[in-house]
């Protein structure tokens, strides 16, 4: 990449940077004042509790833990890439105003992929990274986590679990009754993002890292799956999650086909094989069918 156009991708990230700051900041409050209901506006945005030592600290673990995730998965897919001598550009972060503060990260690929092994490893390396970092952030922020008495449900938004969260809670933090919160340390959150992230894009279709994945493994015939999986989503965003529509439009307009690799007859060995394996069982992990209650394209209508 030439020297001149790094800086949207050096600009990109701080502003990435600022936006998870300030949502870590909002996380920080939740996890210390979550027991007291909700805050006035007022006293959220007050100037001394910007500057706040312990909030600053939290919004700071967020922001970094998530960064740092998020910087895993994509340098993942880029050094799988410079590994077979694939051109791509540096990653680029999105920062948005949303409850996570970025819609993630990306790489661009410039170059046609060659054989299978070379498909296959730099879609499957950010995934694998990007895991791998998320479940010790999950599970040191779960130590950290609080369980109070159960919150109006009509005054909070509920999130969902992955199956990995559940598993580590039930571990560190034993049963929590109906009559009960489980308030998320900040690092917990990053950890939680982290997973949410890792398993929208294992989602086998396209141009996603489990497109790719997938492509790699069964060639054309992967192409049969596409629609179903495109079809999965909409009545996942239909009964669970209405992002998961989103979702679908966006697998959509960017298309559904993937790119042919040049060595098509190339098989894959034994040991990629038992790596896809493994990322199928981080995808069940991962998953979350509803990762914000409440809104599915259902409830909207009620």
């Amino acid at each position: 990449m030439a020297l001149g156009k790094r800086w949207v991708n050096l600009v990109l990230f701080i502003l990435t940077v600022v936006s998870t700051y300030f949502v870590g900041f909002l996380w920080g409050i939740n996890y210390l004042l979550a027991e007291k209901g909700a805050l006035p506006e007022v006293e959220i945005w007050n100037f001394k509790l910007l500057f706040n030592p312990t909030l600053v600290e939290l919004s700071l673990i967020y922001s970094i833990s998530l960064l740092g995730i998020l910087l895993g998965h994509e340098l993942g897919h880029y050094l799988s890439c410079r590994k077979y001598g694939i051109q791509a550009t540096l990653p680029y972060f999105i920062p948005a105003p949303t409850l996570i503060g970025t819609l993630g990260a990306f790489i661009r690929i410039k170059s046609p992929f060659t054989r299978r092994e070379e498909l296959f490893e730099v879609g499957a390396n950010g995934p694998l990274v990007g895991f791998f970092l998320s479940m010790p952030a999950l599970f040191i922020g779960l130590i950290f986590s609080r369980v109070i008495p159960a919150l109006p449900k009509e005054s909070s938004i509920l999130f969902g679990e992955p199956l990995l969260l559940k598993t580590f809670s039930r571990i560190i933090l034993g049963p929590i009754s109906e009559n009960q919160d489980l308030i998320l340390h900040p690092l917990a959150v990053a950890g939680w993002v982290g997973l949410l992230v890792t398993s929208f894009n294992l989602f086998p279709v396209g141009q996603l890292d489990g497109g790719h994945i997938f492509y790699a493994l069964f060639g054309e015939k992967s192409k049969k799956i596409s629609m179903l999986v495109v079809a999965i989503l909409g009545f996942l965003g239909i009964f669970y999650w209405a992002g998961w529509l989103i979702w679908a439009l966006l697998i959509l307009l960017v298309g559904l086909k993937h790119p042919p690799v040049i060595e098509e007859l190339q098989p894959l060995s034994l040991k990629r094989k038992i790596t896809a394996a493994l990322i199928v069982i981080i995808f069940i992990l991962s998953f979350i069918p509803a990762p914000v209650g409440g809104n599915s394209l259902l409830d909207f209508f009620k």
